[in-house]
């Protein structure tokens, strides 16, 4: 089976794209969310809408919110996210609808192949140690903390297949406490790891309870640290379980002659990633495998 992975799109999708991806050959397509360049996910989503191949989505921190709200988010003021929260489940509502065949997913189990499994992760997740977009998760999913979140994902793994694949927003804890690891801080690096506890603890459950986890993807954490300009490590596997971050941004470079995706092959012994760069005739001009780092 062939999975292409689009990370942060922030805008960068076209014509071109869908042509590429609709023609490439893939069983299947996961988007790990932030289709909008900073709020207004829709006209993106409009474009996706004509892809033809199978295809699954969560929702980033800049999707179905608006700007206020996000703001109101980074700097931790509750009763102005509470007020942003209002009407976030009728944006997510269109945002689902614009997207047309693809699935928006979020505390959610799907079937990818017989005997392969996907779990989308919480929606809207900004990384750390902390319960973002928080009234919104209450009303939609009855979510009002990370434990609560932990617990939802590990229910949804005990009655999934054997074998699974993970998409997330955000990518979980444990992988790396440096401003380069795949999902440490890319704006401070004095916060070092800033991945999902949720969903680690969530992962571990998988794996204790005889769940073979084949891979994780994820974004958000930018490919270039913002403070540094430092590059980032794209994987890691730890025991079985590859993890990439999948956030390549901008996606699109060199006027559109550079196209970032991510290239899955799995069987059922073993999952190899490759970075893909195609160019705007819709040709790939680069593939490079990807080699994680251990932890």
């Amino acid at each position: 089976m062939q999975i292409g992975v689009i990370g942060d799109i922030h805008g960068a999708w076209d014509d071109i794209d869908t042509a590429f991806f609709n023609a490439a050959g893939y069983d299947a397509l996961l988007f790990v969310g932030d289709f909008a360049r900073i709020a207004h996910s829709r006209p993106v989503a409009r474009r996706l809408a004509s892809l033809q191949v199978p295809a699954w989505a969560i929702p980033g921190n800049h999707d179905a919110i608006n700007l206020a709200q996000l703001i109101a988010e980074i700097k931790n003021r509750p009763l102005a996210t509470r007020w942003g929260a209002l009407g976030m489940q009728r944006r997510v509502a269109r945002l689902a609808r614009d997207l047309g065949s693809i699935t928006l997913g979020g505390y959610s189990r799907h079937r990818l192949a017989p005997g392969l499994g996907l779990i989308i992760a919480r929606p809207h997740a900004m990384g750390g140690d902390r319960l973002y977009f928080r009234p919104y998760l209450k009303r939609a999913f009855g979510i009002a903390s990370l434990t609560e979140s932990r617990d939802r994902l590990c229910a949804l793994i005990d009655t999934a297949p054997r074998d699974l694949i993970v998409l997330a927003h955000n990518g979980p804890a444990g992988l790396g406490t440096t401003a380069d690891a795949p999902f440490g801080c890319d704006f401070d690096p004095e916060l070092g790891d800033f991945g999902d506890r949720d969903l680690a603890e969530a992962i571990a459950h998988a794996r204790a309870t005889g769940h073979r986890v084949r891979a994780v993807f994820a974004g958000h954490m930018h490919h270039q640290s913002k403070h540094s300009g430092e590059w980032r490590q794209t994987a890691a596997r730890r025991d079985e379980t590859l993890y990439i971050n999948a956030a390549r941004v901008p996606r699109i470079e060199a006027d559109g002659r550079r196209r970032h995706h991510i290239r899955l092959q799995i069987d059922a012994e073993q999952c190899r990633a490759e970075t893909i760069w195609t160019d705007n005739t819709g040709r790939i001009v680069e593939h490079t495998p990807i080699e994680p780092n251990n932890v």
